[in-house]
């Protein structure tokens, strides 16, 4: 049994899906789609750059989310691998889990795209500068991060908003309440604590701004029941209804993104191995949840072309 999983926020590079463009017809019919759904080139942001414009929420959301695709359709057209033939469940991080939606048959490609993108613009815009941060924990476990989150608050807002792997936790919210965990958790015994390069706090509720936008988005989505099932970032459990599913898509953006649990609970499930597409930034943290269930990775053909050896 496999998972299909994808990756969020953070796996953006100059550059990326562009050696993959060139050598499938497939893959750049994708960045086409992408690109006229958005009306304008991403496409040419994620090859050429700037890197500065590429890093922007509203750009980097869609642009992950269109290597991903482009890494599915090269396997079903040029492979032969159906997903839903394939896989036993899909699930993202963050962004990831409307590719996974994507990919399962949920939402159509062009509508992905649109959702990310203004997912995107609304999260950026739900928080002046300046206003939040978020930071890494690391060498702490998620029951001691939300407990010092909570401490750390003091009447401003604090969260654990990524649970990534074992002594991996990320926290959100206000820059000074995220000071504060940052020096508790220090004191509580923590490897290393360091400021994320973002540019607002996400998943906590300082993006109900945002939870709000998605909300009246998604209800006029169309969305169907995927045709392989998700497993949710805000209960780590395997959800198909699809009022369920934006119902967890609007929790998701001020939720806890529980990737942690998500893979042990795919493993309880019997997955017995992860294929990542778009990305190699999951396989690391499912190798420190769950060391003996392997990851493949791909962002190009050679990747692919193994994967397909694989499956």
């Amino acid at each position: 049994m496999r998972a299909f999983i994808f990756p969020g926020q953070g796996s953006q590079s100059v550059g990326m899906g562009k050696a993959l463009a060139n050598a499938s017809p497939h893959a750049r019919a994708v960045f086409e789609e992408v690109d006229e759904a958005l009306g304008d080139r991403l496409s040419r942001l994620m090859w050429e750059g700037p890197e500065d414009d590429l890093t922007l929420t509203a750009n980097a959301q869609p642009a992950i989310m269109a290597l991903s695709m482009a890494c599915l359709r090269v396997l079903e057209a040029e492979a032969g691998i159906r997903l839903a033939d394939k896989a036993a469940f899909v699930a993202g991080h963050s962004l990831g889990e409307y590719t996974a939606l994507c990919a399962a048959g949920s939402l159509g490609l062009a509508d992905t795209a649109r959702l990310l993108r203004l997912r995107g613009q609304a999260m950026q815009a739900a928080v002046p500068p300046g206003v939040g941060a978020m930071a890494a924990l690391l060498g702490l476990d998620f029951e001691t991060v939300t407990g010092l989150a909570a401490e750390a608050a003091q009447g401003q807002v604090c969260a654990a908003a990524n649970d990534n792997a074992n002594g991996q936790v990320v926290v959100s919210g206000h820059v000074e309440a995220v000071a504060r965990a940052m020096n508790l958790a220090k004191a509580k015994g923590a490897r290393h604590s360091v400021l994320l390069p973002v540019s607002a706090p996400f998943h906590c509720a300082l993006m109900q701004p945002a939870a709000d936008a998605m909300a009246e988005a998604l209800a006029a989505a169309p969305l169907h029941a995927p045709q392989v099932a998700l497993v949710a970032n805000v209960t780590a459990a395997v959800v198909s209804d699809p009022d369920d599913i934006r119902r967890l898509l609007v929790e998701q953006v001020c939720g806890t993104v529980r990737w942690r649990e998500s893979v042990l609970a795919m493993a309880d499930l019997g997955v017995t191995g992860f294929v990542e597409l778009g990305g190699k930034v999951l396989g690391p943290m499912i190798r420190r949840i769950t060391p003996d269930v392997p990851t493949i990775t791909a962002v190009d053909m050679p990747g692919l072309e193994a994967i397909a050896k694989s499956l």
